[in-house]
This record gives C-alpha cells, sequence and structure tokens, in this order.
C-alpha cells in the first residue's frame, strides 16, 4: 500500500444510484435538525494551530471536500459541518448543516480534531531536535493529525491498498453513501457513515460490481471479523485505544486486508498511536535522505519497515507520527512549489545532510 500523496481535494464525481439497497432502518430513526442558512462560530484553535489545506488534502480521509476558497466540509458522526479560513483571520471558523444534537458539534470537533494536542509545543520540541524540521516547520504550520472514528478510517485504508487517490475517493464515497444522507454541500453530497450491521448487509458481488476489485473481499471479511468480536467490533476497536502501539498493529493485522503499512495509518489517524509510522516509498526516501543516510540506495524490505520506523521515534519521540506527517505533507508537490521561495535556507540544510552519511541526525 502506497500512502496517497494529493495536491488538492480531487474532483470525484459519485454514483447517483449505487446498486445497493438503502441504508438500515436503525439509522434513519434518527431525528435530524437542519440549520437552514449557515451560521458561523469560530472553533478554538488559530490557524498555526490548523490549516486546513495542510490537513484535508493530505491522505488522512478521503471524506471531506473541498467547498469554497479554504473551506472544507465533512460529516463527524451524525453531524454535517464545514470549516473555513479567511485571510486576516486568525481563527478558524465552523457552521453545522445538519446535526442530532447542534450543541455537541464543537466538542465533536474539537475531538476530531485533536485539539487537546498542542502544535506549538510539539513543532518547538521538533524543531530543536532538527534544524531541518524547524525551517519546514516554518511555512508549514497547522498541519495536524486527525482523529477519526476507528471503522470509519479502516474501511478508508482498506480502499487504499495499492490504489490511487481518484479511485479511492470514488470507493470511499460509494461506502459513505450506505449511511444516512446528511444533506448536500456545493453540489456534494454527504452522509453519516454507515453503520457495521448496515456494512454487513453488503456482498462481496455488489463491492466487485461497484469496482472495488480484490478490495471486496477484504471489506466483506473485515465486517465479518469485527461482528464476530465479543462485545461488537466498535468497542473492539475503541479499546485499541488503551493498548501500545506494537499490540494495536499486531491486532488489526488479524483483519482481512490489513497489514503493518494499513495498520499504522489506521493506528496513527484514528488510535491515539502518536508514534505510528506508516512506511511506505515515500517516507522511506524521507527516512533515507535525511535520518538513514547509509541505506540510500538500497530498497525498501519488509524487514526494514521497522528501522525505518525506530529511526522516527529515536529522532522525534513519542509524537513521531506527527513529525513524519508534516515531513510527508511537506514533499507534496503543491507543498514543494511553496516552499521554492524559501529553498535557499532548507536546501543548505539538505546539502548539509547528504555531506554527513555517516551521522543519523541533522
Amino acid at each position: 500500500m502506497k500512502r496517497p500523496r494529493a495536491t488538492s481535494p480531487p474532483s470525484i464525481s459519485t454514483p447517483t444510484k449505487p446498486p445497493l439497497s438503502p441504508p438500515a432502518t436503525p439509522i434513519l430513526k434518527q431525528k435530524l435538525h437542519r440549520t437552514g442558512a449557515p451560521k458561523w462560530f469560530p472553533l478554538k484553535l488559530s490557524h498555526t494551530e490548523l490549516t486546513l489545506p495542510l490537513t484535508f488534502p493530505t491522505g488522512q480521509t478521503f471524506r471531506w471536500k473541498q467547498t469554497g476558497p479554504i473551506q472544507y466540509s465533512g460529516s463527524i458522526g451524525p453531524h454535517l459541518v464545514s470549516l473555513r479560513q479567511r485571510s486576516g483571520d486568525d481563527t478558524v471558523s465552523y457552521c453545522v448543516h445538519c446535526s442530532t444534537s447542534p450543541k455537541s458539534v464543537e466538542l465533536a470537533l474539537l475531538d476530531f480534531l485533536n485539539a487537546e494536542i498542542s502544535l506549538a509545543e510539539l513543532w518547538s520540541d521538533f524543531s530543536k531536535k532538527d534544524p531541518r524540521f524547524g525551517e519546514l516547520a516554518k511555512h508549514l504550520r497547522g498541519a495536524r493529525v486527525l482523529r477519526q472514528d476507528p471503522l470509519e478510517c479502516l474501511m478508508q485504508f482498506l480502499c487504499s491498498s495499492n490504489n490511487n487517490i481518484a479511485r479511492i475517493t470514488k470507493m470511499v464515497d460509494f461506502v459513505s453513501s450506505l449511511g444516512l444522507h446528511l444533506g448536500d454541500v456545493d453540489g456534494f453530497e454527504f452522509h453519516q457513515f454507515p453503520s457495521l450491521d448496515r456494512l454487513s448487509k453488503v456482498s462481496e458481488e455488489e463491492l466487485r460490481k461497484a469496482g472495488f476489485g480484490y478490495r471486496a473481499k477484504y471489506i466483506t471479511g473485515t465486517v465479518n471479523a469485527l461482528q464476530s468480536k465479543p462485545g461488537g467490533g466498535n468497542e473492539w476497536l475503541l479499546s485499541l485505544r488503551k493498548l501500545d502501539l506494537h499490540e494495536v498493529v499486531a491486532a488489526l493485522c488479524t483483519l482481512p486486508g490489513v497489514g503493518p503499512k494499513v495498520a499504522a495509518c489506521i493506528a496513527l489517524f484514528s488510535l491515539d498511536q502518536h508514534s505510528a509510522i506508516p512506511v511506505d516509498t515515500h517516507v522511506w526516501q524521507i527516512a533515507t535522505s535525511y535520518l538513514l543516510p547509509d541505506l540510500v540506495g538500497t530498497k525498501l524490505t519488509t524487514k526494514l519497515h521497522g528501522r525505518v520506523a525506530e529511526a522516527f521515534v529515536i529522532k522525534y519521540g513519542e509524537y513521531a507520527g506527527w513529525a513524519q506527517t508534516l515531513l510527508f505533507i511537506a514533499e507534496l508537490p503543491a507543498q514543494k512549489a511553496l516552499l521554492q521561495s524559501f529553498s535557499q535556507p532548507i536546501n543548505k540544510l539538505d546539502k548539509s545532510a547528504k555531506r554527513k552519511k555517516n551521522d543519523t541526525t541533522l
């Protein structure tokens, strides 16, 4: 599985009538409150703590859509919300389009955005350990790691295996369309993510017809495996937040279609495993360029995954996954273009790193 790279949220048209039955009745029993004309409220996160283009179109989630110049919309549980940033405004604002409980939306948003974790403190700590990180962080502030619902995150990354952004988004939109329709924003349809019970009613054949290919068996197999867990699959997934990283990865790898790389993505983006490092070819290039120069020119193997992850943790500590996320984002084409105007000090650091091939620190 290659961790997807994107410059902006893909514009993908979803099937208007998926060849699947309507959502299960229990979902439809929810009482939704539609708010009419959007009213915007300030969120307690400044732009240095949350920059929307550095958080949403970066491969963490495929369910949020760009619905304005610097505006992204998506669902968090039964809440359909939009987030936006305006030039000259230091804060991020949000509006609620639809919800079962509008008063609880802000708390749900802050939880989803991992708001308890201070980026300013993390970036300061990482910058002391790594001068290159400090230079990048000056221009790429506000790149957060999300705290998604584990089932939602798991299903998205099952779709991502050996796939591209456009196709992943189509698949995720298809799965999402099985949930309760919450509303439309800027021409995009939004749904509450379907429950395990709803997903269990979808056959492998239906998913294959929808273009999922071999991933169809992973989704149906994982849904069946989760349903067999004592106490239920959702409870089992949430319980992983209390375990150590190696236990989480081992548990996730018992599910069909989940290998170490997919497990690390799920662990980092939904299970509070802040030191998880999803190792793919892009992260491998970052690691060999700046952390493991003695491995330049060698091929990434399964045996080397652990060494790469360990190198990030040694360098950045218990929140290494957050540091790796910013370094990954810095390699995206759009961000590389942005950094061109600041390239001199960064290039000097890059050349210095290459000269010190026998030194694993910068």
